[in-house]
């Protein structure tokens, strides 16, 4: 458990420039993306260059963005 929080206390020093509520909110999200593929075995990068290109594509359909639907490659 103590090492699945350990990327959060780390961030938490650059969470605290965030300025307002909207830029946490718009980090939190961004992170909570980012631990999601790592935990379904994807690289982050990877992942976020997927879902930027495939939105382009299909910005009304997201249900093929969630991780564990994702082909990439």
């Amino acid at each position: 458990a103590e090492r699945a929080i350990k990327p959060f206390v780390i961030g938490r020093k650059n969470w605290l420039f965030a300025n307002t509520a909207n830029g946490a909110n718009a980090s939190a999200i961004l992170y909570s993306v980012i631990e999601t593929a790592k935990a379904n075995g994807l690289t982050p990068f990877d992942y976020l260059m997927y879902c930027l290109e495939q939105l382009s594509l299909k910005p009304e359909c997201l249900e093929h963005l969630l991780p564990w639907n994702a082909k990439l490659g």
